[in-house]
């Protein structure tokens, strides 16, 4: 027989027995931050080639947007306030990873003293750089950039984007 809610241990421990057996998502959280001139901010890690927006993988139990916050703090010193969710697309399973959601939020506005200060705070980083939106997108990788040109279409609309694997928005 299957316990119910009456019993509040053997319901708690059957819905856990059923937690463990669903699938788990990986979840990156990055974050589009832009400066007074309309330059992006991309970030060139140490640990895969090539560029990147800021931000990275959320910790388990860890909500999207705090590990935004958390990564921007922890690698580049930044403390912003997130102005809204822009992206989310689901990414599916390549190479040794499982399938993901990639999540992009509107950090806003850099001031002029947070773009002189930029640099790595942590090993994770090699550079952080503001470039124009158009060499933004021929740095970033395929499936990073259409999620980019999404959040950046986005900022003009009045609703994120939800898409599967980077290019067909659903």
């Amino acid at each position: 027989m299957r316990p119910t809610p009456a019993d509040p241990e053997a319901w708690n421990a059957y819905l856990a027995e059923g937690n463990a057996t669903q699938a788990r998502k990986r979840v990156s959280a990055d974050v589009l931050l832009r400066d007074e001139q309309g330059r992006v901010l991309l970030v060139k890690p140490t640990y895969k080639p090539g560029w990147d927006l800021p931000g990275g993988m959320a910790e388990a139990n860890e909500a999207p947007d705090d590990a935004a916050r958390r990564e921007l703090k922890e690698e580049l010193g930044l403390d912003v306030t997130l102005h809204g969710l822009l992206v989310v697309d689901w990414v599916p399973a390549h190479g040794p990873w499982d399938d993901q959601l990639a999540f992009i939020f509107d950090g806003g506005m850099l001031t002029g003293e947070q773009a002189a200060a930029l640099r790595p705070h942590d090993s994770e980083l090699a550079e952080a750089r503001l470039v124009p939106t158009e060499e933004a997108i021929g740095a970033l990788r395929e499936r990073l950039r259409d999620r980019f040109r999404a959040a950046i279409a986005t900022c003009m609309a009045s609703a994120p984007r939800y898409l599967h694997d980077g290019g067909t928005i659903v």
